[in-house]
């Protein structure tokens, strides 16, 4: 198996799981936070996603979905169009009010992306290096590793927040 085709596997097991916890859910499930303070379902999906978008469009020298493809104007959120969701205050993870169906779209818009781009990856393009604002600077390898254990932890967050509805 090659490198590409593991990196592949794992950004759809990820697309899997988004699909299983947003599906047939209402904005105002979506919507549901257990605590004030908590994160939503569909803000974690939105946030999972907006990272996946920003990281590899970032390494891949692509547009972001998000704005090449008006996702942000469908969603219509009352954020910077480069919001990711990082250091989001209480009141603005509030704010995401959204259908399953613009979710998963935007999710499915931005693993197609992915899936293209890293398709055509060797095992030595990983190797390069896409921020030297770390130390040691973060290879394409490390950074996509990375944007896959985000997502899979925020994925996981929402599909227990799904169980909770039940």
């Amino acid at each position: 198996m090659k490198s590409s085709e593991v990196l592949i596997d794992a950004f759809s097991r990820i697309r899997r799981v988004v699909h299983s916890t947003v599906d047939a859910l209402s904005t105002e499930e979506l919507a549901y936070r257990p605590t004030e303070t908590a994160n939503s379902i569909g803000w974690l999906v939105w946030h999972l996603t907006r990272v996946q978008d920003d990281h590899v469009a970032d390494a891949g020298d692509l547009d972001q979905v998000w704005m090449a493809q008006g996702s942000q104007k469908r969603f219509d959120l009352p954020f910077d169009p480069s919001a990711t969701g990082y250091g989001q205050r209480v009141s603005e993870v509030a704010a995401v009010r959204t259908t399953a169906e613009l979710l998963v779209g935007y999710h499915d818009a931005v693993f197609s992306q992915t899936e293209k781009f890293v398709q055509n990856l060797t095992d030595a393009d990983l190797d390069r290096i896409v921020d030297e604002g770390w130390d040691p600077p973060v290879t394409l390898g490390v950074r996509l590793v990375s944007v896959i254990s985000d997502d899979l932890q925020h994925v996981g967050q929402a599909a227990y927040l799904r169980g909770l509805l039940a």
